[in-house]
């Protein structure tokens, strides 16, 4: 499945797996069960076994099949990949993932498409992107890599940045809009600041004034539906065209934010991994 070279001295397979990935029980149990980590040679290892930098050690467990259907091609752009995720490209107006056995042209049934052509059958998004925004989504290529990216978003080492052009000038050149979000409850899609809803956090800086705009750039802590779109109307600066929000009409009649960059330490293969969208 996969080779893990050991990054520091008298780490054990049980430190490795239970202090630096912190896998969750169950799925440490099931590794276990299934002898599923080896020297290359194919020898078992005792897991309280100190092992010594640059051991070289195999995975080799089953792989459950995503349930995507394919597209006949895969007609996404990939701009990063290893052995543990990949990194898309997701164009405006396509959602990341089905809603129902009808969408079959999304994200993901593009993504499978590409890891089928690799002989893979699993592949699933660690976060989402809304239809309406463009860039950078992370999808992890085996079930240990989606339990850590997981866990990695929930605490907020996966850095997301995002580029908008808002209405008005932001007073502040930097700021954190830290509002919670909840549903409408006159709009079946539209979301609010709202006392009840949940915890959500987002920092900007401008990085452009015009005269009636600025453009931001965005980290989120937080990955809430229509996050920034909201937190941006609530301050007074919609995007630009999102008129469910606020904003003035425009001619194309739509909104225009982008996923430009998604920052991490990789916890496979131990060093910091940056990738941009440039579209």
């Amino acid at each position: 499945m996969f080779h893990y070279e050991i990054a520091e001295d008298n780490l054990s397979v049980e430190e490795l797996l239970r202090n630096h990935w912190r896998l969750g029980k169950k799925l440490v149990h099931e590794l276990r069960m299934a002898k599923a980590i080896t020297l290359v040679n194919d020898e078992l290892i005792q897991w309280n076994t100190p092992l010594q930098t640059g051991t070289i050690i195999k995975f080799t467990f089953p792989v459950p099949t995503s349930s995507y259907k394919p597209t006949p091609v895969c007609a996404i752009d990939v701009v990063y990949e290893d052995d543990h995720c990949l990194i898309v490209s997701k164009p405006k107006g396509m959602a990341t993932h089905p809603n129902d056995a009808r969408d079959t042209h999304t994200c993901m049934n593009h993504v499978m498409a590409h890891i089928k052509e690799q002989g893979g059958i699993y592949a699933e998004h660690v976060h989402r992107l809304d239809k309406g925004t463009q860039g950078l989504l992370l999808v992890a290529k085996h079930p240990l890599a989606k339990s850590i990216f997981d866990r990695m978003i929930e605490e907020k080492t996966i850095i997301r940045t995002y580029a908008a052009e808002v209405q008005g000038n932001l007073r502040t050149s930097s700021g954190t809009i830290a509002e919670p979000i909840g549903k409408d409850r006159h709009h079946a899609t539209r979301r609010v600041v709202s006392k009840t809803g949940q915890h959500a956090v987002t920092h900007y800086e401008v990085v452009a004034r015009y005269k009636n705009s600025c453009v931001v750039h965005l980290i989120l802590e937080t990955g809430r539906t229509h996050q920034i779109r909201v937190h941006l109307a609530y301050i007074g600066h919609p995007i630009i065209g999102d008129t469910m929000y606020g904003a003035r009409e425009t001619v194309s009649d739509d909104y225009e934010l982008h996923a430009i960059q998604l920052e991490f330490d990789h916890p496979f293969l131990n060093k910091r991994i940056i990738v941009k969208d440039e579209q």
